[in-house]
């Protein structure tokens, strides 16, 4: 393969446009995703003037492109509108660039441009309000839960929240709490699961000096520091069995005794408690109490994982881009259409937190305005190769017939570029890495990955 078919090949799996112009503005190159976006397959578009495939509202008074290749400045990110075949109107980013000669004279005008519909589309959905209260979404199943949680709120009932982990319960239980007449007292949280049972007692209770060795002096515990408030019980699953008959009583008689202790104390908090596993299953294999399950068991509300919110992805991701910008300072205005592609395909299987995890990950490595695919989490990617383009079609180079959103196409041309480029340095898995610009044993792991 020569250079030049080489460098179309790489330049023809790019998501975004691409197309150059000679002095005359003729188009001199088209690569699929100009195609795509615009309608104009490359033969209609190499017979074309620039002005004349793209009618862009500036091609008349203030093109880029001819202002570029006029003054060698390069233009990076400005948005036009244009008109694709069909006539639609299409948002869209565009850089300008000129490749010049050692004499410094111009040889082509270059111009990539992105599709910004669905980052328009996004942010029409910001411009309404589908947060309350902190919770973000507009999924009908979210609907349905805000629809009668200022009802929930408004009781002074046990509520049991159950979800997948990183789900939002954290989140739903501070909104009740700030819904109800207590919302002016303290929110004291508690994870059952992350402190040792030995400890978890006092955590609750607080202890009394002298209660065992270490105990030099009075403690309050979480019900004490959430006196007029809220306490919330994450994880109430892992509370063992002997501390679960002291919650029982707390619920019941509204009072308890710090370790060591011999005066009851008055319990004035109210009580919501948060689960990632079937209580009720917990109960028949005798790991949690019968009893106190259908005590907290009142009022439930039921979280669905990420996975059954699709609507609400967009919404989540432009919040943490949001909080990431104010947390490093960047300025990372949004994502490219086949990033949101893909995190709409993606199962999530650690809801919630796990796209905000990516976010953040993201945001150390990404050093542009718009997110593309190089910046997520190879681990992420790679996870999902196998089961979204199927083993067959990475191993015949043929995209999965129920993925039609372009995210399997993303992994094809990823298996394509690194076939061509093994190839073309003869099978050297040092020279490619480094012809692609990769890590060598991440090379090694997709080769393995993509059977090549």
């Amino acid at each position: 393969m020569n250079n030049e078919r080489y460098a179309e090949s790489i330049l023809d799996s790019l998501t975004e446009g691409v197309f150059t112009v000679d002095k005359e503005l003729n188009i001199t190159f088209f690569n699929r995703a100009a195609e795509r976006i615009t309608g104009f397959n490359k033969n209609e578009a190499l017979k074309s003037k620039c002005y004349a495939i793209f009618k862009a509202n500036i091609c008349k008074s203030g093109c880029f492109l001819r202002e570029t290749m006029a003054s060698g400045n390069t233009i990076l990110d400005r948005r036009i509108n244009i008109a694709d075949k069909d006539g639609t109107i299409i948002p869209i980013s565009v850089n300008t660039s000129v490749l010049t000669d050692h004499k410094k004279e111009m040889l082509i005008g270059i111009e990539t441009f992105r599709d910004c519909r669905d980052i328009e589309l996004l942010q029409k959905q910001l411009d309404q309000s589908y947060t309350f209260h902190d919770i973000i979404g507009k999924s009908p199943k979210i609907k349905d839960i805000l629809a009668i949680l200022p009802h929930i709120a408004r009781s002074s009932s046990t509520v049991l929240i159950q979800g997948p982990s990183g789900s939002g319960k954290e989140v739903f239980a501070k909104a009740i709490h700030n819904l109800s007449k207590r919302k002016k007292g303290p929110f004291i949280a508690i994870n059952c699961g992350a402190i040792p049972h030995n400890l978890l007692e006092s955590e609750l209770f607080g202890h009394v000096q002298g209660a065992f060795t270490d105990a030099k002096h009075n403690r309050h515990g979480k019900f004490k520091l959430a006196e007029g408030g809220t306490i919330f019980f994450d994880e109430i699953s892992e509370l063992p069995l002997l501390l679960q008959v002291k919650l029982l009583r707390v619920i019941q008689e509204k009072e308890y005794e710090p370790v060591g202790g011999s005066k009851p104390h008055k319990a004035d908090a109210r009580i919501l408690l948060a689960t990632n596993r079937n209580l009720q299953q917990l109960v028949v294999e005798n790991a949690f109490r019968e009893d106190l399950y259908f005590r907290i068991n009142v009022v439930k509300i039921n979280l669905p994982p990420l996975s059954e919110r699709k609507e609400d992805i967009p919404l989540f991701v432009a919040h943490f881009i949001k909080l990431q910008n104010n947390l490093t300072n960047k300025g990372v205005e949004n994502i490219s259409g086949e990033v949101m592609r893909f995190l709409m395909q993606y199962p999530f299987p650690g809801n919630i937190r796990e796209l905000q995890n990516i976010i953040e990950y993201v945001f150390i490595l990404c050093d542009q305005r718009t997110i593309d695919m190089r910046f997520l989490p190879s681990e992420v990617i790679s996870s999902f190769a196998l089961t979204s383009v199927g083993t067959n079609a990475i191993t015949t180079g043929e995209s999965s017939k129920e993925d039609t959103s372009g995210v399997s196409r993303y992994f094809q041309k990823e298996i394509e570029l690194i076939r061509m480029t093994l190839e073309e340095n003869k099978w050297s898995r040092a020279k490619t890495a480094e012809a692609l610009g990769m890590n060598p044993s991440t090379l090694w792991r997709k080769i393995k990955k993509y059977r090549l």
